[in-house]
């Protein structure tokens, strides 16, 4: 309040508090409209009213209607899916009386322990004791066939003290409509910038093959690169060795 009385900047209190700028920033816009200047006193109650004000109540709340409902289509072997679809059906208009299948299943995994729990969950069709996670660890993209971990790149690349390897990776605009390719040489740092229509995996190779097929023979030993789908045609990419980011 003291430094913004004294019209010090929000960057400068930020380094002076030793806070972000965008934090300092927040708690000024804070203050209620037609107040004037930042009132330290009015912050602090306003934080204290910040702290024990309710949160929004859960939609599937155990006490709640809606809860009822579920808890009924349920018991009738109807499954969470099926549920938030016939939800939809029923009120389009009013969200607040709608949940998606993954609300359904938290209500159901995250209810205390008790009859009602093991009840609903008796009711579902699999009667996992614990949700299981919808990933088990594999890369929904796929594998890239005939990929070469970069846990077995040889010392020198990893040492960085031959200019002769190569780093490929993408910058996509908004919405993937653009995309720019960069290889970067390890060990000077040297960046070129790869032109491509897409990022659909011809544009790629074409694109980075280009860019590779200017540099001389013995400066292309090898491409390291991430697991993105667009590096599926890596093999027919110039160079001795090609290695994909784990």
């Amino acid at each position: 309040m003291l430094m913004r009385d004294d019209q010090c900047s929000i960057r400068s209190i930020a380094k002076r508090l030793g806070r972000a700028p965008s934090s300092i920033s927040r708690e000024i816009r804070r203050a209620p409209p037609g107040t004037g200047a930042y009132d330290a006193n009015l912050a602090h109650l306003q934080r204290g009213a910040r702290r024990v004000a309710p949160r929004r109540a859960t939609k599937l709340h155990p006490d709640s209607v809606l809860f009822m409902v579920v808890r009924h289509y349920l018991t009738e072997l109807w499954s969470p899916q099926q549920i938030a679809n016939i939800l939809r059906l029923m009120w389009p208009d009013e969200s607040d009386k709608t949940v998606s299948h993954g609300t359904i299943y938290n209500a159901i995994y995250l209810h205390p322990r008790g009859e009602l729990k093991r009840e609903m969950i008796a009711c579902l069709r699999h009667h996992n004791q614990a949700r299981k996670p919808r990933s088990r660890g594999v890369d929904g993209r796929g594998q890239i066939k005939d990929m070469r971990s970069i846990h077995i790149r040889p010392p020198e690349i990893e040492d960085r003290l031959i200019p002769q390897h190569w780093e490929g990776d993408l910058i996509k605009g908004e919405g993937n409509l653009s995309s720019v390719g960069t290889l970067v040489e390890r060990t000077t740092r040297f960046v070129v910038l790869a032109k491509m229509d897409n990022s659909g995996t011809r544009s790629v190779v074409d694109s980075f093959s280009a860019v590779l097929n200017r540099q001389p023979a013995a400066m292309r030993k090898s491409m390291t690169y991430d697991q993105g789908r667009e590096m599926l045609g890596h093999k027919i990419l110039p160079g001795e060795r090609r290695h994909a980011v784990v």
